[in-house]
């Protein structure tokens, strides 16, 4: 059974697109037996796949990111096939929220989430024209949707009036480098590296509305009355629709108590998930939410929001309240600054609730599915 994944998030290095691609392709490219695996990606920009996934055979484009997706949507609604294009035979896995006409593979479409609907304020004009255009062809041209959560399952079906049955919900899962570092030279190491402050709670996302990132500099300065050393680290590079958070930022004079790191290699960021004091994560939506995860699989302490997907994630293992509660946000980073008892706790619950989730699991998963379309 050949397999084809786009996994042009990866190349093109998106944050949470990106790690679901490629990692479900190192997972699946283990499975040498059953699976013949291919890759597909736009090389536009700089564009490259990442050293574990550069042996898989693979097949690219180079075209601008805007016109190649005008492209795809044609494809589906001029019913051109594009087949070659991709070099996909049995399988076409979508990942990236394009889908090509086919017109022998089967295909399989993740659908991450529904952000576009659900908040389309926080969403680019020309984005959320596309997705609110693009989607709902792409979902009934499926053979099978992915989502990676039942929350965004549930959108699905509430917003597009999908067939339960069409919908497969398979968890993502923390990279398996992701966990407890061996001593404490190697923290050390990647604190003098970035130049990580001795005590600091910790986010990791793309900067963008969402995320939620000005009410948690309310909250940090919040926190700064009892801890005046304290710093906040935001790991992710700017997104869209930043400015305000920036310009929220210099108001409130905390540029030189808020951290850029900038760019983090991947085999550094389970370190800096486990210095961290806390993770904080008050996102208003997400469709599953892999960084309070990662930091679970770190033993790292987590302060979430109960939105969307989040609690499928995080379970009974962290602290979550309500995204929009500046109070309750700070109440509960403060609950675990202040009680080294909680702390233990949260660590050993994050552990054990990240050990329920693998991308190996997963590739099994997405395997069943495969051979579901291909007998």
């Amino acid at each position: 059974m050949h397999v084809c994944i786009d996994v042009s998030p990866t190349a093109q290095k998106h944050a949470g697109l990106g790690r679901y691609a490629g990692e479900i392709a190192r997972a699946l490219a283990e499975d040498k037996d059953d699976i013949e695996l291919s890759l597909f990606y736009n090389r536009q920009g700089e564009a490259q796949l990442p050293n574990y996934l550069s042996h898989i055979p693979h097949q690219s484009v180079n075209i601008g990111n805007k016109p190649w997706r005008m492209g795809v949507l044609l494809s589906q609604l001029l019913r051109w096939p594009m087949d070659k294009t991709f070099g996909a035979r049995d399988i076409f896995h979508a990942t990236n929220h394009l889908l090509a006409h086919f017109s022998t593979a089967r295909t399989v479409f993740t659908l991450h989430d529904l952000i576009f609907l659900r908040y389309p304020e926080y969403h680019k004009l020309y984005n959320r024209w596309y997705l609110t255009l693009a989607m709902p062809i792409y979902l009934r041209a499926a053979d099978v949707i992915i989502t990676p959560s039942e929350c965004s399952k549930q959108d699905a079906i509430a917003y597009y009036g999908l067939p339960e049955s069409k919908i497969k919900v398979i968890y993502e899962a923390p990279a398996p480098y992701f966990k407890r570092a061996s001593n404490a030279a190697e923290l050390e190491h990647v604190r003098q590296k970035y130049n990580l402050p001795p005590k600091y709670i910790l986010h990791v996302a793309t900067i963008e509305p969402r995320k939620n990132l000005s009410r948690l500099l309310d909250v940090f300065k919040a926190l700064l009355a009892d801890w005046p050393d304290l710093k906040l680290v935001l790991i992710g590079k700017k997104g869209w629709l930043y400015e305000p958070f920036f310009q929220k930022l210099q108001a409130m004079g905390l540029q030189e108590l808020v951290i850029f790191p900038g760019y983090i290699d991947e085999a550094d960021l389970p370190a800096c998930y486990e210095m961290a004091e806390v993770f904080v994560f008050p996102s208003l939506y997400e469709g599953f939410g892999l960084p309070p995860l990662e930091a679970m699989a770190c033993g790292t302490p987590v302060v979430s929001s109960n939105s969307s997907s989040l609690p499928e994630a995080i379970g009974e293992a962290g602290i979550m309240v309500e995204p929009t509660d500046t109070a309750a946000l700070t109440v509960a980073i403060q609950r675990v600054l202040n009680n080294t008892t909680l702390q233990a706790d949260l660590k050993q619950r994050s552990l054990a609730q990240a050990q329920k989730f693998s991308w190996t699991k997963a590739a099994t998963e997405l395997k069943t599915v495969y051979e579901s379309l291909c007998p």
